[in-house]
């Protein structure tokens, strides 16, 4: 089969591999009809991320039809679209029954090996789904691939966003950073009855779609210096980067939310434990639990919101990868967000 494997920073090839087999009783196979390029693919591809194995199949974020399954596995069929979070988990570890099921003490992440351990991803034609019972969910006929893509990852990160901050009607919130995440956390802060979003990013195509999914755009650059711009009640941080961090914390009135789901790989936090204690803030993070949010999304979407559909500005067949990655890591040709399909 092929798929899309890492070598070294800023080297992805398409390879031909062998194709996965049942290993556990609670396997499935899964045919890929789609799969993505998610901002995070980015963290290993410019090598701020270390330790991917040479070879590992890349990609968290796919949808396709079961073409194998398990003995075990009496809750899912053959030919059924499933659409995945980017780990797996088990179902009933502590993390689980608390709702993390993306901290499953039995989980892997997609498309992540590292010292002979892990779990190759979706970005292929065929994936190995371990835990697929419980990993796996069933895609509503009104669904598109689209729609199930977002929903195993950044349309429930957008979401976890906006429930980490606690948002509720009448809340006054920025999102920092505009990527996938970021709108799709404008999306939800909406939902929850924010009486403002404001958008916050250094690109002016990227504050354009903002603006489209009802929030405030608002350069970054002038963000921190701007009167309407302060006292807010949360600000979601999207991006992942020191910077995003100490204007989040600039924004904020005391007593304020930082709710951050962007990947960090800095070292330190970029703000200090004192500074915290001076605006009385929380600071709330973390990987979302994407399993938990995906059969509301899904049947959210299925019911009509299928907006977000708009993020993907490029569909592009499985054996361009390569150059896909180039072209989102560098934003060329407008590009927010890639369909791959095989």
């Amino acid at each position: 089969m092929r798929a899309i494997t890492f070598h070294e920073p800023f080297d992805v090839r398409v390879s031909e591999l062998r194709e996965p087999v049942l290993v556990a009783p609670r396997d499935a196979i899964v045919r890929v009809t789609a799969t993505a390029i998610c901002g995070s693919d980015l963290h290993p591809y410019r090598g701020h991320e270390r330790g991917l194995e040479r070879g590992t199949v890349l990609g968290h974020e796919f949808t396709g039809v079961i073409e194998a399954l398990g003995p075990e596995l009496g809750g899912l069929r053959l030919g059924q679209r499933v659409a995945s979070p980017f780990s797996t988990n088990c179902g009933d570890c502590p993390a689980c029954r608390r709702g993390l099921p993306a901290r499953c003490v039995h989980g892997e992440l997609f498309g992540w090996v590292q010292d002979g351990r892990g779990l190759h991803g979706g970005q292929s034609e065929r994936v190995r789904v371990p835990l697929a019972d419980t990993t796996l969910v069933a895609v509503p006929d009104a669904v598109d691939d689209a729609g199930a893509l977002l929903a195993g990852d950044v349309f429930a990160t957008g979401s976890f966003a906006a429930e980490l901050a606690g948002l509720g009607t009448g809340d006054r919130v920025a999102v920092i950073g505009c990527g996938p995440v970021g709108i799709c956390a404008i999306a939800a802060s909406r939902r929850r009855g924010a009486s403002e979003v404001i958008a916050i990013d250094r690109d002016p195509a990227r504050l354009d779609l903002a603006a489209r999914f009802g929030a405030r755009p608002l350069p970054a650059d002038a963000a921190a210096d701007d009167p309407s711009a302060q006292q807010l009640d949360a600000v979601l941080e999207c991006v992942g980067q020191p910077a995003a961090t100490r204007l989040a914390y600039r924004l904020l009135r005391h007593g304020g939310t930082l709710a951050a789901v962007g990947v960090h790989t800095e070292a330190a936090l970029a703000i200090t434990p004192g500074e915290l204690y001076d605006k009385n803030l929380s600071y709330r993070a973390g990987r979302c639990p994407a399993r938990r949010f995906l059969p509301e999304l899904l049947a959210r979407i299925a019911a009509g919101e299928n907006g977000l559909a708009a993020l993907f500005s490029h569909r592009l067949p499985l054996a361009a990868g390569p150059e896909a990655y180039r072209m989102f890591d560098e934003r060329r040709d407008g590009c927010t967000k890639v369909m791959l399909v095989p």
